[in-house]
């Protein structure tokens, strides 16, 4: 029903999104883009193609002004004056896309963009979990039948291929052994595919990519979802990543929340800010505000939609949610 009157009220929206967009900033964050299909994406982000991704670049640059780091701060600060609402560009994960791929697009265009990437990826020195649940489903469906194998390890019976499929993408940060143990009951061997497949931009490719102006910042060691986390656990993997980024000499005064900051409480923002290098951490709930005035909430943009319709969309839910008084996320 919530999604049938957000597309209701999205289909009515009018096209001056410059006017209608309610914050003076927008945070547009993507995964990858690729015209090919990757293996370990396909499963788990609805990435977009190069056409569908300069579509959307074009399309917010009517009536945004897209800014780098330096500006973005400036402008939160207020000591920058755009001439439109500005647009910060980011991305998520360190795929090596962003080099091959996307790279020259933003060169031409002129964008700037910040990639959040996870230390324990570079050089292809192992994969996010959820990746290795992608190649696991691809496996799968390459085959009629069910390996016994498998069954034993979810300790179930006759599951259907659906069956199994679910209960692979259920599988979350701290049951990697588990994924572990499927990759090999299907023969998926991941340090192969890391280096034949190359998913991660390498080290040299981050100070390539920090020498030519863009951003290399924070998204966590290894990719948690933070609301499984304790305390001192969400602590010590934001704060070693950071000590990783200054030692490096990369962006290490942004955060961003690996898949979302949902559930995260107000004490770790509270320890996490003590940290006075740190400008701002970035969630992924799309246009919203949040108790925690330095957390700035991105839109997601890999929902199958072009841009036009998922601003119109946000903009639509954002409406709806402010009816309600429920515009803010409030941190306890």
């Amino acid at each position: 029903m919530k999604e049938q009157i957000i597309n209701l009220l999205a289909h009515f929206a009018g096209n001056d999104i410059e006017k209608s967009f309610p914050l003076p900033y927008c945070i547009p964050v993507y995964h990858c883009v690729s015209d090919e299909n990757l293996p370990h994406l396909n499963q788990i982000i609805n990435y977009k193609n190069t056409t569908q991704f300069e579509q959307d670049l074009d399309y917010l640059s009517k009536y945004f002004q897209f800014v780098n780091w330096g500006e973005f701060k400036d402008f939160i600060n207020g000591n920058f004056n755009p001439k439109k609402k500005i647009a910060l560009l980011t991305f998520d994960d360190g795929f090596r896309e962003f080099y091959d791929v996307i790279l020259p697009i933003l060169e031409r265009k002129g964008i700037y963009a910040v990639n959040f990437i996870n230390p324990a990826f570079i050089d292809n020195k192992d994969l996010m979990f959820r990746c290795k649940a992608s190649l696991i489903i691809n496996e799968i469906e390459k085959n009629k039948e069910i390996n016994p194998e498998i069954d034993h390890i979810f300790k179930s019976k006759n599951d259907s291929n659906l069956a199994i499929k679910q209960k692979v993408l259920q599988l979350n940060y701290h049951q990697t052994e588990i994924l572990d143990r499927l990759t090999e009951a299907l023969g998926i061997n991941i340090n192969s595919f890391l280096k034949e497949q190359q998913p991660y931009l390498t080290f040299d490719q981050l100070q390539s990519l920090t020498q030519k102006g863009f951003g290399i910042s924070s998204h966590s060691w290894d990719h948690p979802l933070y609301n499984e986390l304790s305390l001192s656990d969400k602590l010590k993997t934001t704060n070693k990543t950071f000590d990783y980024l200054k030692n490096n000499d990369f962006l290490y005064e942004s955060f961003a929340f690996p898949f979302t900051d949902f559930g995260v409480e107000k004490a770790f923002f509270d320890e996490l800010f003590k940290n006075k290098d740190l400008f701002c951490t970035f969630g992924s709930a799309g246009i919203k505000l949040d108790s925690i005035s330095k957390n700035i909430q991105r839109i997601p943009m890999e929902t199958g939609e072009d841009a036009a319709l998922i601003l119109k969309k946000e903009i639509a839910y954002y409406q709806l949610k402010g009816i309600l008084n429920k515009n803010k996320i409030l941190r306890k």
